[in-house]
């Protein structure tokens, strides 16, 4: 039994309604006290990293032996039963609960099983929506390209102010060369290299949280985004400048372009299975769905913040094309390379 000798010395000088209250609390005890030490052994080695000390029966046992004392507690506190067992109880079930759901790992560790593997595995899971956004995205540029070729007075319109600066229909091939030239300096590009990120973050963040209204705002973000990059793609090419721009994109454009379209899948992916939950509530499809998509969007800033360095430096700084083109490849080939790799079951997150 659990040694409460106060309790004990109470009931010998206890009147008689005190003495029944403490008989009843007695009993109450002595029917769960086998399995509250037997959870609370359990519970201490696992506390002291000490699994193997546990039987196979009593660790199967643990998350059923946890409910029973949680359930426990609740008649303990609603029958006010003597402080001690409630004491122990609330002790025993709030070390129980951190063994049975808590987290098992340090963030270090879980970080390391993350990158090892389980981000990718969340990555490889998504294949379909990743196969339509990939889809989206290329109709989409092609979709501003063709517009802006028919007429120029749509580059307004899909190309914001402040991203278009100086490049616009109707400037000098020497003004859009100079656009795409490196700063020479590092200036101000830490505070650059910081706005790009937030701006790319709102876009991806947009394009997976609006997969929860079945996937439909996610493709028509996806569309008119790649639409304004159709059009400085067409902007550039016509100007003889289309291998100069795209490898001048491509130092950051690899991995920001493709952590959009992991964000835009994910959102996809939720959307589609509350769509068609198949024989789950379209509750039940979400939370699903929702788990794997979160791992991909963690993955997904990883990438953001990358691109934003990238973005803010090395393409100030690197003012080669050949250069540039090679590190946008090599970051493509980088990317892609970690997500095709085969890895071992027990990486998966």
């Amino acid at each position: 039994m659990i040694d409460l000798p106060f309790l004990r010395k109470a009931e010998i000088e206890a009147p008689p309604d005190i003495e029944a209250a403490s008989l009843r609390s007695d009993k109450f005890r002595i029917e769960r006290e086998g399995d509250w030490l037997r959870l609370d052994r359990a519970v201490t080695a696992l506390e002291k990293d000490r699994p193997g000390r546990i039987s196979d029966e009593d660790l199967l046992a643990l998350p059923v032996l946890y409910r029973q004392a949680a359930s426990s507690l609740a008649v303990a506190r609603e029958t006010s039963l003597d402080a001690a067992t409630l004491a122990y109880l609330e002790s025993l079930v709030r070390r129980a609960w951190f063994q049975v759901y808590g987290p098992r790992t340090s963030f270090g560790h879980w970080l390391g099983r993350f990158l090892a593997g389980g981000w990718s595995a969340a990555v490889r899971s998504i294949w379909l929506e990743i196969g339509i956004a990939l889809a989206v995205m290329l109709a989409g540029t092609a979709v501003g390209w063709l517009l802006v070729a028919r007429d120029s007075a749509w580059f307004d319109a899909l190309v914001p102010g402040g991203m278009a600066d100086e490049r616009r229909p109707g400037a000098s091939r020497d003004a859009l060369a100079e656009t795409l030239s490196g700063t020479g300096g590092t200036d101000g590009l830490s505070a650059f290299a910081a706005y790009l990120f937030s701006n790319n973050s709102a876009v991806a963040i947009m394009a997976f949280a609006l997969g929860f209204a079945f996937g439909i705002p996610t493709l028509l973000l996806l569309v008119y985004n790649m639409a304004s990059l159709g059009a400085m793609l067409w902007l550039f090419s016509q100007a003889g400048l289309g291998w100069e721009f795209a490898a001048w994109l491509s130092i950051h454009g690899t991995s920001e372009l493709l952590a959009i379209l992991l964000a835009g899948a994910a959102g996809l992916h939720i959307g589609r299975t509350m769509a068609f939950p198949g024989t789950r509530t379209i509750l039940a499809a979400a939370s699903a769905s929702g788990t794997r998509a979160a791992h991909v969007m963690v993955g997904v800033v990883i990438m953001l913040a990358v691109a934003g360095l990238l973005e803010g430096y090395a393409r100030q700084l690197v003012a080669d094309t050949a250069s540039r083109a090679t590190i946008g490849g090599a970051m493509l080939l980088l990317w892609v390379s970690y997500f095709l790799w085969p890895r071992a079951r027990g990486s998966q997150p």
